[in-house]
């Protein structure tokens, strides 16, 4: 099995008891400090997991775990000692996968990384079923207002714009949605 690479982020770096059990738990690690270069740092290491330790975070830090979420998504792991429910509750618009109040237990840690990362890649599969759904969705609109274009221009029925459109796709060699993007193009063109 792969060892899993944890970036370790603590608020104060001479704190030892995570770096620790992270360690005893058979983790390749990299402890540092958080700091404005934190992009940048995860572009270079590219770790499988973050692991903050911190009193609270600060709102250019989960900025910029909202910026890593849509650049490149990783799991998040938050220990902290703010348990506040605006805290908690940004935290987790930031994509956190855990978020631990209080809760730093060496014999823990290894069950609350698998968990994290268990819950990252489900969170990662249903963005991914979204977008495709709203994929579909985007090329059923076209599909339908290329239907429409052809019935008001041309006279069709729905099924004759819609046997045109699979006929012209498939002469070209092009998916259905793509025809329809280019009969709407075409359609604004004579305009």
């Amino acid at each position: 099995m792969n060892r899993i690479n944890v970036l370790l982020i603590e608020h104060d770096i001479s704190k030892t008891l995570l770096e620790n059990s992270l360690q005893a738990s058979g983790f390749e690690l990299l402890k540092t400090q958080y700091s404005p270069t934190f992009l940048s740092l995860i572009k270079e290491i590219s770790p499988d997991i973050i692991i903050f330790n911190l009193d609270t975070p600060s709102k250019k830090l989960l900025a910029d775990l909202q910026t890593l979420n849509i650049q490149s998504p990783l799991p998040v792991v938050m220990f902290a000692t703010d348990g506040n429910v605006d805290t908690i509750n940004q935290a987790i618009k930031a994509e956190v996968s855990a978020f631990i109040v209080d809760g730093l237990e060496h014999n823990r840690i290894k069950s609350i990384i698998n968990v994290a990362i268990a819950r990252f890649k489900h969170q990662q599969c249903l963005n991914n079923a979204l977008e495709e759904a709203r994929a579909k969705l985007e090329g059923r609109k076209q599909i339908d207002r290329a239907k429409a274009i052809l019935i008001k221009t041309q006279n069709f029925t729905e099924d004759e714009a819609y046997h045109t459109l699979r006929k012209l796709a498939m002469n070209r060699n092009i998916s259905l949605g793509e025809m329809a993007k280019n009969v709407i193009v075409m359609s604004e063109l004579f305009k």
